[in-house]
């Protein structure tokens, strides 16, 4: 099997992209600012990921900008130490497997950051290997914490935990303070939870829930099944991920994954467990993507998981 070809060019604006094709899909990345991919879709076909359009091809300026596409942070949040401002170029490396990214260390967080993009030769599947390095001189515990903002109009598919003894507990679920458990993007079924990019959401009247003009609805959970998918396009975004039930993770300890959507994206983030590292030294977190064409939104718990859960078990 032959590898992927990684070729240069312009995308969105950004002069100094680098490309990755197998034939069936294309991977972006942009050197401009970041680390950051961009494009993630089958070759000639729509992007899976959100770009800003106010945004695309900027560069420098002392703005956090979140720019869209994938990007690197760490957990907890808090402001401003995760709000980086990754407005200049970043380094890269071409290798043998892949592509490299690296971001020198925060002058604020001084955390050093590396994304390791891998494609398979055939098929749809990437590899995304991130590594935040604490360059403090003094130990920092944090969780890596792998953000992709998602296009608009898909509907993220959340398999829920249906396992554990009859009569104790199985789930817990964190709430953010602007979080509505009555927000109709939202559908809590027996199985899965689905939640919809709205770009008509309504917007409220309450000042303490109106984060940045637009209503946004977060959660956080366990997802034992290691899995999500966002369909969007008549096509679904498949994202892996460990989930180690048994470690303490950010977010009331048990969130190895989170959403967030507002009226412009969806976010579909992954966490690793919380970890104290030493100076010089660093954490891991590892995801997998995949692609699968002619999916459509499913409605029930039984739609989930003859049309989606299939796939995802399928391209595991």
């Amino acid at each position: 099997m032959s590898k992927p070809v990684i070729g240069f060019k312009e995308f969105s604006g950004w002069k100094n992209c680098i490309s990755m094709s197998n034939g069936t899909v294309e991977l972006i990345v942009t050197t401009d600012v970041g680390p950051r991919i961009i494009y993630y879709g089958f070759d000639g076909g729509p992007n899976h990921l959100k770009i800003f359009k106010d945004q695309a091809g900027q560069n420098g300026g002392e703005e956090w900008l979140s720019y869209g596409g994938h990007r690197l942070w760490h957990s907890p949040e808090e402001m401003p130490r995760t709000y980086e401002k990754e407005n200049k170029p970043c380094g890269w490396e071409i290798e043998e497997d892949g592509i490299l990214l690296h971001n020198d260390p925060d002058p604020v967080s001084q955390m050093e950051k590396d994304i390791h993009i891998k494609m398979d030769p055939e098929g749809t599947g990437v590899s995304i290997d991130h590594r935040i390095t604490n360059r403090n001189a003094w130990p920092v515990s944090f969780s890596v914490w792998a953000l992709t903002v998602m296009t608009t109009g898909g509907r993220l598919v959340i398999p829920q935990n249906t396992t554990g003894p009859v009569y104790l507990p199985n789930r817990n679920i964190s709430f953010w303070t602007y979080t509505r458990l009555n927000d109709p993007r939202v559908t809590w079924l027996d199985r899965y939870i689905f939640l919809d990019q709205d770009i008509n959401a309504e917007y409220t009247s309450e000042p303490e829930n109106r984060r940045f003009g637009k209503i946004p609805f977060k959660i956080g959970m366990h997802v034992s099944d290691g899995w999500v998918g966002y369909v969007n396009h008549d096509q679904i975004f498949l994202k892996y991920f460990d989930c180690d039930t048994t470690a303490e993770y950010p977010d009331f300890g048990h969130c190895s994954f989170e959403t967030y959507t507002n009226r412009d994206i969806l976010e579909i983030e992954t966490l690793s467990p919380l970890r104290t590292v030493a100076p010089g030294g660093y954490s891991d977190h590892s995801e997998r993507w995949a692609l699968a064409d002619n999916i459509r939104k499913p409605q029930t718990d039984d739609e989930a998981d003859s049309m989606v859960t299939s796939i995802a078990k399928a391209m595991r």
